[in-house]
């Protein structure tokens, strides 16, 4: 790793730490951990053997307790391909999640993203399941895991919310400085989830998925995208356009230095299925979407520096 995209351990609170992997693009998310007397609680893994065990070190660095608890804030891969290597711990998410880590399956290269030295894998799901939340204790500090209640970035997203230390651990709900993507869940959702569920708990502290940590600001502006995405769709559908058409007239403006700005190709599939009356999450062909956004990118695969 080059020194601009070696990970950091930054302590957002006492006791509570982010870890970050720049620059933020695909495959390369935060993660999270809390810090307690008897051990600690980890919010997601990485997505290759190489950064799991690199964000083992880096806790390894803080604490010489081990972790006992690991939480999926959703079923992608960035996310969970590195659960197998916490031995012990006790993996928690949606039960959603669990099922959509069991039909993902193994990592793959598919000739869309660049390659990746995937590492070895062993399928790891969560396997201590809830339907709308469970509380996590580290000593006395509660720790919220709650389910948003709607498709929004996936069909199984969750949050972490530790209210006396003001963090919020968001999942991808939320790219701070990247393209917000819903091809998987729902644009009105995260609009949704967004207003009604994250910005009324107020947290001063967001540890996106992706990016660096952030305030609110990041809220509105990924609910100015998505407001954004839903316009462009209407307009697209009325010209007649497909998603790939739409995308490659519209002009991106103020959103046009996000990072991944292909992702307007497969947010746009899911904008278009919303107004033809599709429900959120249902299943879209995500294959062709994807394939669609590298032919955004002129045929570029798209980069994964994983």
């Amino acid at each position: 790793m080059s020194a601009a995209s070696t990970p950091q351990t930054v302590e957002v609170a006492d006791g509570v730490y982010a870890y970050i992997q720049p620059d933020g693009g695909w495959m390369l998310n935060n993660t999270g951990f809390i810090v307690g007397g008897s051990g600690v609680i980890s919010i997601d893994s990485c997505a290759t053997e190489r950064r799991t065990r690199a964000y083992l070190a880096a806790i390894a660095a803080v604490t010489p307790h081990a972790v006992h608890t690991l939480v999926n804030t959703h079923h992608h891969g960035d996310h969970t391909f590195g659960n197998f290597l916490f031995p012990g711990a006790t993996i928690v998410g949606h039960e959603h999640c669990r099922a959509g880590v069991l039909a993902f399956g193994a990592p793959r290269n598919r000739g869309i993203w660049t390659d990746v030295e995937w590492g070895r894998f062993e399928m790891a799901p969560p396997f201590l399941t809830y339907t709308t939340g469970i509380t996590l204790w580290s000593d006395e500090l509660r720790c919220d895991v709650r389910y948003v209640g709607t498709p929004a970035h996936t069909g199984n997203d969750s949050i972490v919310h530790i209210p006396e230390r003001d963090v919020l651990f968001v999942g991808d709900l939320v790219f701070s400085g990247g393209t917000p993507f819903a091809l998987m869940g729902s644009i009105s959702g995260t609009i949704e989830v967004l207003e009604q569920v994250i910005r009324p708990l107020g947290a001063r502290t967001i540890v996106a998925g992706h990016g660096a940590v952030c305030g609110p600001e990041a809220i509105e502006k990924s609910l100015a995208y998505l407001r954004f995405v839903q316009e462009a769709a209407r307009r697209g559908q009325e010209a007649g356009l497909t998603p790939l058409a739409a995308a490659r007239e519209i002009d991106l403006g103020e959103f046009a230095g996000l990072q991944d700005a292909e992702r307007i190709v497969g947010n746009l599939h899911r904008a278009y299925a919303e107004l033809n009356g599709v429900e959120r999450g249902a299943r879209l062909d995500s294959e062709t979407a994807l394939r669609e956004m590298v032919a955004y990118n002129d045929g570029r695969r798209l980069t994964c520096d994983a």
